[in-house]
C-alpha cells in the first residue's frame, strides 16, 4: 500500500489522488456507510461543543456541514473528518465573552487564513514537532477546563451571575450555587454519559451518543422533567444554512481579535495535524501535513462566512471513519451533506434535547480527551512530568496559549543543557 511520502511535500488534495488512482462503486458505497456513521456521531457531539461554547447549537452544526465538506475535499488526508472539536470549548467561550458572537466569527476568519499561510509557506511540519508532554499536557488541561464548564447544566444549577471563564472563580460560584440543584438535571445528565459509557462497552458498533440523548430527550418529555431543552433556551433549530455574509471587520477589530486569533490557529493545527497522524496510524499512510493545513485556513475561512465556529481535524471521528470502513475523502463530504440533510429534515426534534444530556456527551468527551494513562507515565521521567506539569498547570490557571509556550521553552531548554552538559569527544588517531 503506498503511503503518499514521496509526494508528501506537494499541495495535492488526497481527493485528487484518489479520483486519479481510481474509484469504483465498492469504494463509494463503503463510504456511504461510513459517511453515515460518522454523521450519527456527529450530530449530537456538534450541537453539544457548540452549547458548551455558549452559541447556539446550530452554529456547531454549520461548522460540521461547511468545514467538513472542504476539510475533506481539500485536505493532505484520506481519513480526516473535520467539524467543531471539543479542544476548542474553552477558547470560543472566552472569545464570545470578550467579544461577542461578531468577534468570534473574526477570529475564527483571520485565524483561517493565518492556518492557510502556514501551510502556503511550507511551517506545517514545524507543528508536528512540538514536545510530547506539551501535547498531552495541553489536551488534559483542557478536558478539565471542559468538564468543570458542563458542571451548570449538569447539575441544573441557577447562578447568581454570569460564570467565570477562569477555572478556580467558575468552582467558587459553582459551589455557591449547589442549593439550585435540578435532581431531574442531574438524572438526565449522568444517565446520558452511564448510557454512553455503556453501549460502548455492550454494543461498540451502535451509535451510542445519538441513541443516549434521544433516550434522555423522550424521558424528559414523556415524564415531563423540569430541565431546561434546546427548545427553552434558544428556540427551534433553523432547517438549513444561512447565506454566506463576511464578519464586521474593521482595523481596530482586527487588532484587538489578533492575539485569540493566533490561539486559534496554533491549536487548529496542532490538533489537526495530530488527528492525522492518529490516521496514519490506525492505516499505515501518511497525509501530507503542509495541504492538510491549507484546507483547515479554508475550511475556517468558510465557516466564519456561514456563522459556523471553528473547525479542525477531529480526532475520533476520524478513527470512527477508518473503523467503519473509509477508503476516501468522500466519506468525509459525505458525512457534512447527511448532517446537512437532518438540518433540513429534522430540526424540529432538536428542541427536545436537555441541555444536560448534552452536557453528558461532553462528559464521556472530556473522559475520552484526557489520555489519563500517557499522562502518568510521562511522570515517571522528571523531566517529561516538569514540562507535562508546567504546560497542564498552566492552561487551567491561566490559557492555553500560556501553556503550550511555557511547556516548549521548558522542554527546549532542557533539550539546550543537555547540549551543552555533553562532553567534548576528542577522536583518537
Amino acid at each position: 500500500m503506498p503511503d503518499g511520502s514521496a509526494s508528501a511535500h506537494r499541495y495535492r488534495p488526497k481527493l485528487v489522488t484518489v479520483l486519479t488512482e481510481g474509484y469504483d462503486l465498492g469504494c463509494f458505497r463503503r463510504d456511504l456507510l461510513a459517511a453515515l456513521t460518522v454523521a450519527i456521531v456527529a450530530l449530537p457531539l456538534s450541537m453539544a461543543i457548540a452549547v458548551a461554547s455558549g452559541v447556539s447549537p446550530e452554529r456547531g452544526l454549520y461548522a460540521a456541514v461547511i468545514g467538513g465538506f472542504i476539510v475533506s475535499a481539500l485536505g493532505g488526508s484520506r481519513y480526516q473528518i473535520g467539524g467543531p472539536a471539543g479542544a476548542f470549548i474553552v477558547l470560543v467561550a472566552a472569545t464570545v465573552t470578550r467579544f461577542g458572537l461578531d468577534g468570534l466569527l473574526l477570529t475564527v476568519f483571520i485565524s483561517g487564513f493565518m492556518l492557510t499561510l502556514i501551510g502556503l509557506l511550507r511551517l506545517g511540519a514545524l507543528i508536528r514537532y512540538i514536545p510530547h508532554p506539551v501535547t498531552i499536557g495541553f489536551t488534559s488541561g483542557i478536558a478539565v477546563t471542559i468538564f468543570a464548564s458542563q458542571l451548570k447544566d449538569l447539575g441544573g444549577l441557577k447562578l447568581p451571575a454570569a460564570e467565570p471563564g477562569p477555572l478556580l472563580p467558575k468552582l467558587a460560584m459553582l459551589a455557591q450555587s449547589l442549593p439550585t440543584i435540578t435532581p431531574a438535571a442531574i438524572a438526565i445528565g449522568v444517565g446520558t454519559a452511564a448510557a454512553i459509557f455503556l453501549l460502548r462497552r455492550l454494543m461498540p458498533n451502535w451509535p451510542g451518543m445519538l441513541i443516549a440523548v434521544t433516550l434522555a430527550s423522550v424521558a424528559a418529555w414523556f415524564f415531563q422533567l423540569p430541565v431546561e431543552t434546546i427548545g427553552s433556551h434558544f428556540g427551534q433549530l433553523p432547517g438549513g444554512l444561512p447565506s454566506p455574509r463576511l464578519p464586521a471587520i474593521s482595523y481596530s477589530a482586527v487588532l484587538e481579535v489578533l492575539p485569540t486569533a493566533l490561539s486559534f490557529t496554533l491549536l487548529g493545527a496542532v490538533e489537526s495535524l495530530l488527528s492525522a497522524k492518529v490516521a496514519d496510524g490506525m492505516t499505515g499512510r501518511k497525509h501530507r501535513y503542509n495541504m492538510e493545513v491549507v484546507a483547515q485556513g479554508v475550511a475556517n475561512v468558510a465557516s466564519a462566512l456561514f456563522g459556523g465556529i471553528s473547525v479542525t481535524g477531529t480526532i475520533a471521528r476520524t478513527a470512527t471513519n477508518i473503523r467503519a470502513g473509509a477508503c476516501s475523502p468522500v466519506s468525509g463530504m459525505a458525512h457534512a451533506l447527511f448532517v446537512l440533510l437532518f438540518m433540513l429534515v429534522a430540526a424540529p426534534l432538536a428542541s427536545f434535547i436537555p441541555l444536560a444530556a448534552l452536557a453528558g456527551v461532553l462528559v464521556v468527551v472530556c473522559w475520552n480527551m484526557a489520555e489519563k494513562e500517557e499522562f502518568f507515565r510521562l511522570l515517571h521521567d522528571w523531566r517529561s512530568a516538569a514540562v507535562l506539569i508546567a504546560t497542564f498547570g498552566l492552561t487551567l490557571i491561566e490559557d492555553l496559549t500560556v501553556g503550550i509556550i511555557a511547556g516548549c521553552a521548558l522542554a527546549a531548554a532542557f533539550a539546550i543543557y543537555d547540549r551543552l552538559k555533553r562532553p567534548w569527544r576528542v577522536e583518537r588517531p
